[in-house]
């Protein structure tokens, strides 16, 4: 196995794989190098060489050994066991993994490790108790038919994970796919593969058959076209942008594979008069500028009441000067990191000065941060036109739209005016409010009096162009296994 020894800023080192991970071990790529960057430091960290079509067609060789061979004749208990075991082992690495994720994508190392390797761990653990209870169905239609369901996995399943949450994403994918009776082809980011390349190490650890976890670093438009598009792959599971979801749904229809994406958002976030405005202006910070505003449900539009406008704009720029400390992402009061790559840095600034152009007015931040690394500061923009790039489209950043309506039919249609369908906010005393404007909404979830609190339990995903399909909770499991109806004759004769 090739590995380097890295030194994190904290001062922790350990052995860090940079080959493929494929049928059980570590083997040197055959594909095209890239460069990892710390974006706190636009540094490079290393360069890693990514999986060819032919190291994609050997994965799938190897997983589909694996699911036609020992993974088979597994247990579903074992199954759970081995999805334990996998928990246990990221709870003890859980620091170590908190780190490589901080420093590879700039997230704060305490956001790493006390939400995003929180809830992996929870995630194995969940899906564990999962494993043993998949059942199919009797289905009673007359006494000579006996009629019954299987619930059965789809086989060899890709999954690319996107950047902004490397290992966590892993988990969400990973875990159902193996808790159904499925073999994974992890294809990580190539801005943030790390962690996902040490799940190697954990997945050898754990015991679990060769080829049933296969790990592949590389370049979206080599190893995630191939992995999309090969003929042995039933299933491709992604998380990213729309544009390349759509991309991705072009690749898998060379068979028909079945596939979740979970793309892009633009979502919205309603403040009526009556709102706690003091809990408004808290939950709206975290729900624009968590993870520097790289959320795919951030809800970088916020819609308040003519009535509470004016103070809300102000106590949120307020507050977002007041708790926003941005810098090194090991640093213990930091909390706002770097945007995690030179393209997504351009890519936030060119928004921000269309915005500008456009006559929005910048209340606070709207611009980059001197010094090293890609620092963007939260940006607050009002009077905007609902025309305007800044509120039709994804930018992925620290930055926020405030704009104002009178009625709740306005808010309502405002919020709906979008291609995107993924969340979705609401802030009112009133219950009743609070729920029929939530069942109005189209998005595919809807926080009443908060924002982005999502749960392992709870189904995540979008409508219209911000996905198909769901994560998490029992749904997943929809995801991951596909429906045998079985037809027993009993006796009847022709």
């Amino acid at each position: 196995m090739a590995s380097m020894n890295l030194t994190l800023p904290n001062g922790v080192s350990y052995e860090q794989p940079v080959d493929l991970f494929i049928n059980g071990s570590y083997r040197a790529a055959t594909g095209e190098p890239f460069d990892i960057t710390d974006p706190s430091t636009a540094k490079l960290v290393l360069t890693v060489n990514g999986a060819s079509i032919a190291d994609v067609d050997d994965a799938v060789n190897a997983a589909r050994a694996a699911f036609d061979g020992e993974w088979s004749e597994i247990t579903p208990v074992e199954r759970g066991d081995y999805l334990r075991k996998l928990a246990e082992l990221i709870d003890r690495d859980r620091a170590l993994i908190a780190a490589i994720d901080a420093y590879d994508s700039g997230k704060p190392y305490s956001v790493a490790l006390d939400a995003d390797l929180d809830e992996s761990y929870n995630v194995f653990k969940y899906y564990a108790g999962w494993a043993d209870k998949i059942y199919g169905d009797t289905i009673d239609t007359s006494p000579s038919k006996l009629a019954y369901t299987l619930q059965e996995p789809l086989g060899v399943c890709g999954q690319i994970i996107p950047w902004n949450f490397p290992f966590m994403m892993l988990a969400w994918k990973v875990a159902p796919a193996l808790a159904c009776g499925n073999v994974v082809i992890v294809k990580p980011a190539e801005q943030t593969p790390l962690s996902a390349l040490y799940f190697g190490k954990i997945v050898q650890e754990a015991g679990l058959p060769d080829g049933v976890v296969n790990v592949l670093p590389g370049l979206g438009s080599v190893t995630g076209k191939a992995l999309a598009g090969h003929l042995g792959v039933d299933k491709i599971a992604f998380t990213g942008s729309t544009n390349t979801g759509r991309s991705i749904m072009k690749s898998a229809s060379a068979n028909l594979k079945n596939i979740t994406l979970e793309c892009g958002g633009k979502s919205p976030l309603i403040i009526f008069d009556d709102a706690n405005l003091e809990q408004a202006v808290k939950w709206a910070h975290g729900g624009i500028m968590d993870n520097s505003g790289q959320v795919c449900t951030s809800t970088s539009r916020i819609y308040v009441q003519d009535g509470v406008y004016d103070d809300f704009a102000k106590a949120f720029v307020d507050y977002t000067k007041k708790v926003t400390v941005v810098g090194d992402p090991f640093k213990q009061d930091v909390q706002h990191g770097p945007q995690v790559s030179k393209a997504q840095f351009d890519r936030v600034l060119h928004y921000i000065e269309a915005g500008r152009k456009a006559g929005a007015k910048i209340l606070s931040g709207g611009s980059k941060i001197d010094g090293e690394g890609y620092f963007i500061q939260p940006t607050v923009f009002t009077e905007a036109d609902e025309n305007a790039s800044i509120v039709r489209e994804e930018i992925f950043g620290p930055v926020v739209v405030i704009s104002k309506f009178a009625t709740e039919n306005e808010a309502v249609a405002k919020a709906n005016n979008t291609s995107y369908g993924l969340a979705a906010a609401v802030f009112t005393e009133k219950i009743s409010r609070g729920h029929r404007v939530a069942r109005k909404l189209q998005a595919g979830m809807v926080w009443i009096n908060s924002s982005g609190d999502s749960h392992f339990g709870i189904p995540f995903g979008g409508y219209k162009s911000s996905g198909i399909g769901r994560e998490l909770g029992r749904y997943a499991l929809d995801a991951y296994t596909q429906t045998k109806a079985i037809h027993v004759n009993l006796g009847t004769e022709l």
